[in-house]
């Protein structure tokens, strides 16, 4: 009997949009000879499930079961792909645990840990890892743009610690930008960081284990003419993403070591991402770990899949599957 696989897109963040076109990503990556596939839509209070016919009918909270029809139907697997809250912060992954339904993504303590953005650098950081200096403040709390710049230099990146990185993000060059950058990031979440900046190449790497297997995926070099990787260079086309990555086969192997080490100490599951920025000295610094990353046909992941000679689809029964190994 084929198992009933939910994709959970939505979320109560500005990255709903990216979210829901990961779900499409998803829905055609996954075997659908292996699989009945729906794509659950969580916005608020409103949770709906889009049967085959392409009409929605509501999810039951009490244990995520929906009707199609006159039958009642359980959801077995859940893949998570909300980019922001509830799906990335834990929030979500504690609701499935206390359903005992099994999830595609991290569980409670490293989507909470990876999914702030300071907390998780500064975590990493005791391991040895190598991450921007940065600021933490939180909603109410201030700073003066003298004692950040002293501290950062010009420029600086403002963004917000608890939510995606495509909205509320600013890349500072001038003092004079600074608190309106901050007041920008605020209205994305309740924490923000200011991070220095860091000039060299940015590169991504994906990564999954599952029982009996590790994979790490080859390196993506991203390029923009864009100030930073925005949303206009993710979803609009103004970016060239290069996989393989145009760096050494040395650095690619740590920066691929590095990955694997990270899904280790954060306790990652499922399909992670971690940002990296190679400055002049060679030293990879890490930006940030994902655990929901993008899932569009042409996201990072989709490419180093490819890159890597692999089947999305093999990969997608992967993670599914081992939850039930």
């Amino acid at each position: 009997m084929k198992r009933n696989v939910a994709i959970v897109a939505g979320g109560d963040s500005s990255e709903i949009v990216v979210s829901l076109k990961s779900a499409e990503g998803i829905y055609s990556f996954i075997d659908k000879e292996k699989y009945n596939l729906y794509i659950a839509t969580l916005k608020g209070k409103d949770w709906q499930i889009t049967l085959s016919d392409g009409t929605q009918t509501p999810i039951d909270k009490n244990d995520f079961s929906f009707r199609e029809g006159n039958e009642v139907k359980q959801i077995d697997f859940a893949y998570i792909t909300i980019h922001g809250t509830p799906g990335e912060n834990g929030k979500l992954q504690g609701y499935f645990d206390m359903l005992g339904i099994p999830y595609s993504s991290c569980g409670v303590l490293a989507s909470a840990i990876t999914f702030n953005k300071f907390v998780c650098n500064n975590y990493l950081q005791h391991f040895g890892i190598h991450t921007a200096c940065s600021i933490r403040l939180v909603q109410g709390q201030t700073v003066s743009t003298e004692e950040v710049i002293d501290k950062l230099g010009l420029p600086l990146f403002v963004k917000p610690s608890d939510g995606g990185s495509s909205f509320g993000v600013t890349k500072v060059k001038e003092a004079s930008r600074l608190q309106d950058a901050i007041r920008k990031a605020f209205a994305e979440g309740s924490e923000i960081m200011i991070e220095s900046f860091i000039s060299g190449t940015e590169v991504t790497c994906g990564c999954y284990k599952v029982k009996g297997k590790q994979v790490v995926f080859p390196l993506t070099e991203v390029v923009t003419e864009n100030e930073f990787f925005d949303f206009d260079a993710k979803y609009n086309g103004q970016v060239e993403e290069i996989t393989p990555a145009r760096v050494s086969g040395e650095i690619t192997q740590k920066i691929q070591r590095e990955t694997s080490q990270i899904y280790d100490l954060v306790g990652a599951k499922g399909i992670i991402r971690v940002d990296f920025i190679i400055p002049a000295d060679g030293q990879p610094k890490v930006l940030e770990v994902n655990t929901t990353p993008g899932m569009t046909a042409t996201s990072f992941i989709p490419q180093q899949v490819r890159a890597a000679g692999m089947d999305i689809k093999e990969v997608m029964t992967d993670i599914i599957e081992n939850e039930f190994n």
